[in-house]
């Protein structure tokens, strides 16, 4: 990425109430390119937040959709409807949402299918995906690598288990969104019935704290800049203990807040941000 160009992200909503970020490329102080990944929030508020942070809802290009969940696509099939911008998924996702009760209607038209294992193109010159199947009680579920502007980013949500490739393309990234969604005791110790906490607990279904913080100490690397704590439980977990998890583990490793409740660790001369993402609510919107 050449020094005058920035990419830019936010997280919409991230949990079981709705799940949408977005990216944006700027190239001499200029808006170029952007991508929406996830349709779980209303078209109105996703109009909203963006024109609060700058931008319209021709800001991007894109709609990425990891899984079928409705958390994930509940507002896609308006999003089709009323913007008609493209909808990349893969050919096994597509063929859920073609007979999808939220997004038959719309989606037909829109409908772009990824090829496994290649750099899909989708804005030309400046925004490139892969993707990477990961265990989730979905029809397909996915995580994606994206190439924009010659930066790194990875998004990892919904996730049962850490795999080996959704590792690897970790320890390639700029910039890591990963779930981090539930403490092992609230989950087992709260209200949910006997058969959502063995859902949860399985391998196909949520990542817990330990296992999250396990996984960024597995794809630690020096390029690294930034951690983002996805799909935080309401009921199961809080920001303090998702962060704790994984801030013990880099204290493990020699990592140190930059200060007291700094999102800034550093060892050496290595530095990055690690932060939770707000559920309900955007989150602030950083520069990668």
């Amino acid at each position: 990425m050449s020094s005058s160009s920035t990419v830019k992200f936010f997280s919409l909503s991230s949990g079981s109430c709705g799940n949408c970020y977005f990216l944006s490329l700027e190239e001499d102080g200029a808006h170029t390119a952007g991508v929406v990944i996830d349709a779980g929030v209303s078209l109105r508020r996703l109009k909203k937040e963006l024109l609060a942070k700058g931008y319209s809802y021709d800001s991007f290009s894109a709609i990425l959709v990891t899984h079928d969940h409705l958390d994930h696509i509940r507002h896609l099939g308006s999003y089709c409807k009323h913007l008609c911008k493209p909808v990349f998924a893969t050919p096994v996702l597509h063929g859920a949402l073609a007979h999808h009760t939220f997004t038959s209607a719309w989606i037909g038209g829109c409908s772009r299918f990824l090829n496994e294992g290649d750099w899909n193109v989708i804005v030309p010159d400046r925004i490139f995906a892969k993707y990477f199947v990961v265990p989730h009680d979905a029809t397909q579920t996915v995580g994606y690598a994206l190439w924009i502007g010659g930066y790194k980013f990875v998004i990892m949500t919904d996730i049962g288990e850490m795999t080996d490739e959704a590792l690897a393309y970790a320890r390639n990234a700029d910039t890591v969104v990963i779930e981090s969604n539930y403490d092992r005791d609230m989950l087992i110790n709260g209200p949910y019935p006997y058969d959502l906490k063995m859902r949860i607990l399985g391998g196909s279904g949520h990542l817990r704290n330990d296992q999250c913080a396990e996984s960024v100490k597995a794809f630690m690397h020096d390029g690294l800049r930034n951690v983002f704590l996805c799909h935080l439980s309401e009921n199961n977990n809080t920001p303090d203990l998702a962060l704790g998890a994984t801030a013990g583990v880099l204290e493990d490793m020699g990592y140190r807040r930059a200060y007291v409740k700094s999102a800034v660790f550093t060892r050496e001369d290595h530095s990055f941000n690690l932060r939770a993402l707000p559920r309900r609510t955007a989150s602030p919107l950083y520069v990668l």
